[in-house]
């Protein structure tokens, strides 16, 4: 079984709005009281319970209480029990991952301690997990949300969705359009057709999104650079409105559709490249790309973001076990841009602005972006035991791709994974592979010695 996230944008009449905004303001005022009612218990020096069916008992027994209106009158069944209950998990997760992280059993970057949920800041967000939600027999474009009632949509959900059964709905709003996300459970995708297209190396870039192994380009969008004009413009105008004024939510709202259409072209982009990938190429290999160390480069910064590296691969990750391709997924330690695809001399220094490789050793001169994409096929190609041009797994070895004598080693600015018979090496999995053996030459490959692409 596989689970999968279904988005559709709903059409919600005035009435239906209004109970959408107050249900993800339910689920705001249960985030931000259990956020209380915890902080209140540890600054007493007890020690309280705050796993999720905890939080949901002591909302049960203090419900009538805290979510009353001005004259006293309790208001939390006007919502679906259901949003009060998606407060109190999002508050659960956000404390136990803040234990976690604390004591070092959560992976990735630090997490804080939760903080409140402000109304004009917070996303409107709630969540139905149990109750009649979903689907609605013989209305394909529409759904039932408990409470609220049957919600149009702007398409065919029954057709998204395809007789799968939905485990979970969460309603959102993004730049004044509500949403409803499905999660679903589908059987194993059946592999009717492996494509048939070979191997290809992807090697990811700023200047052009993709360059192929086989000398295929695919350009880079640049979405943001293409509405950056636009949003200066109107984050000025935010800028000069007065604090809690219409004119401020109106200009806030305007600057919110701007980035959401940045995003949305950004992904419809993301989603063709890759469509086509997966359906075209039978083995496909990248890089294992360090994204959030890319982003530390303050003058490549928003140009690495609008490029969404880590998306593409993402996203290549599921459509290639969709469609029966491999992927591989090679050691971001490889130096694929230094290195000679055709002799495997590796340059001591490559700086951004060479945008043209030239070999000292072999006098090979190439695209850059294309000598990379050729070096990550042949390591997408190697057996897991051995690095990309043959060596023995070690970091060290990972610039040492010459039969000669001189050597030129990477040294690792992070801690590795994991450590076998003290030698730092990438952890192989069946879907990540490391390496590749022997050079193209050896291979008996003929790579052209020269190549121009024109844009």
């Amino acid at each position: 079984m596989v689970f999968e996230a279904v988005k559709v944008a709903l059409d919600p009449t005035p009435a239906q709005e209004r109970l959408l905004l107050s249900h993800a303001g339910a689920a705001r005022f249960a985030f931000n009281a259990g956020l209380a009612h915890v902080k209140a218990g540890i600054d007493t020096g007890a020690k309280p319970e705050w796993s999720y069916y905890a939080l949901v008992r002591w909302w049960n027994a203090n419900k009538d209480a805290l979510a009353v209106n001005a004259d006293g009158t309790p208001w939390w069944a006007e919502n679906s029990k259901e949003a009060a209950n998606t407060g109190l998990r999002s508050l659960a997760s956000a404390l136990s991952n803040w234990v976690k992280s604390r004591r070092g059993a959560r992976k990735g970057r630090c997490v804080g301690f939760p903080k409140f949920k402000a109304k004009d800041r917070a996303t409107p967000r709630f969540a139905y997990t149990t109750g009649s939600f979903g689907l609605i027999e013989g209305d394909p474009k529409a759904l039932r949300l408990p409470k609220v009632g049957r919600v149009h949509c702007m398409e065919n959900v029954a057709a998204r969705v395809g007789g799968a059964r939905v485990l979970r709905m969460t309603v959102s709003r993004r730049a004044g359009r509500w949403y409803a996300a499905l999660t679903v459970e589908r059987e194993e995708p059946v592999v009717h057709e492996v494509p048939k297209g070979g191997a290809v190396g992807v090697d990811l870039g700023v200047k052009t999104l993709a360059t192929l192994s086989d000398g295929t380009v695919i350009e880079n969008p640049r979405c943001l650079a293409s509405s950056e004009r636009r949003l200066k413009r109107a984050q000025k105008a935010l800028s000069r409105k007065v604090k809690g004024s219409n004119r401020r939510a109106k200009a806030r709202a305007k600057v919110a559709r701007i980035h959401a259409r940045v995003a949305n072209q950004r992904q419809d982009a993301m989603h063709k490249a890759t469509t086509w990938l997966a359906g075209t190429y039978s083995d496909i290999s990248i890089e294992d790309l360090h994204v959030a160390g890319m982003v530390k480069n303050h003058r490549l910064a928003k140009a690495v973001s609008d490029a969404a590296f880590g998306e593409f691969s993402r996203q290549l990750e599921y459509k290639t076990a969709r469609t029966g391709a491999t992927l591989h997924v090679i050691n971001r330690w490889y130096p694929s841009s230094k290195t000679c695809s055709a002799c495997g001399t590796v340059k001591a220094k490559l700086s951004l602005s060479e945008r043209v490789y030239r070999c000292d050793g072999c006098g090979l001169t190439m695209d850059r972006d294309l000598n990379a994409a050729i070096n990550i096929k042949v390591a997408g190609s190697a057996p897991e035991t051995l690095n990309a041009r043959g060596g023995t797994g070690r970091r060290n070895d990972l610039g040492s791709c010459n039969a000669g004598p001189s050597e030129v080693r990477t040294k690792p600015r992070c801690k590795p994974r994991e450590t076998w018979s003290g030698r730092a090496q990438a952890r192989p999995t069946s879907h990540k592979q490391v390496a590749c053996n022997g050079t193209a030459r050896e291979r008996g490959e003929s790579w052209p010695v020269t190549l121009t692409i024109g844009r």
